[in-house]
């Protein structure tokens, strides 16, 4: 669990890493030792209500300073679904971490828990992930949830059911600017 003055270090280098970018102006690095520790992260910007960019690490690859600075750039240049953030847009962001928890294999679908669990499907076809948030923002069943996850793995509606599909669960603690910059 990481304390509000964490979180908002966090908010503050993720903004002050893409601001970086776009005018080279100068930032700290945050040196909490919590923030030395490997998690699975993803960073996701906002722009009027709106979905402006969204990438992450599911498993623990890097230190969660490390990953909340490359996944910042990565959310607001070379998400795929949306153009590189411009400064004139910047002003209007708002960010959002999440650090994700381990992995949990889902065994059966009566265990996940609406705004608790993201989803993760892994299949030979295709993969995808939702996190914990997503579900609450649409206001989506279990039922729902399963077949947007598989949708956004390019899969049929019910292909975690497969024998050849996994499917796991995680928490995630989120951390989101209460404001545009």
């Amino acid at each position: 669990m990481y304390s509000l003055e964490q979180a908002n270090q966090l908010l503050e280098y993720a903004a002050a890493v893409i601001k970086n970018s776009l005018d080279q102006s100068p930032y700290h690095t945050p040196d909490d030792p919590a923030f030395q520790e490997k998690r699975g992260i993803f960073v996701s910007l906002h722009k009027d209500g709106e979905l402006r960019g969204c990438i992450g690490y599911i498993l623990p690859y890097k230190s969660i300073v490390d990953s909340v600075r490359e996944m910042a750039l990565a959310a607001a240049f070379r998400d795929p679904r949306f153009p590189p953030l411009s400064i004139r847009e910047f002003p209007a962001i708002r960010i959002e971490i999440s650090i994700l928890s381990e992995l949990q294999k889902v065994n059966n679908t009566t265990d996940i828990v609406i705004g608790r669990d993201g989803l993760y499907i892994d299949h030979p076809e295709g993969s995808g992930l939702l996190l914990p948030q997503v579900a609450l923002e649409w206001k989506w069943d279990v039922a729902t949830f399963l077949k947007h996850l598989c949708r956004k793995a390019g899969l049929p509606d019910g292909a975690y059911k497969e024998l050849d599909a996994k499917l796991y669960r995680f928490g995630a603690e989120i951390f989101a600017s209460n404001e545009t910059r």
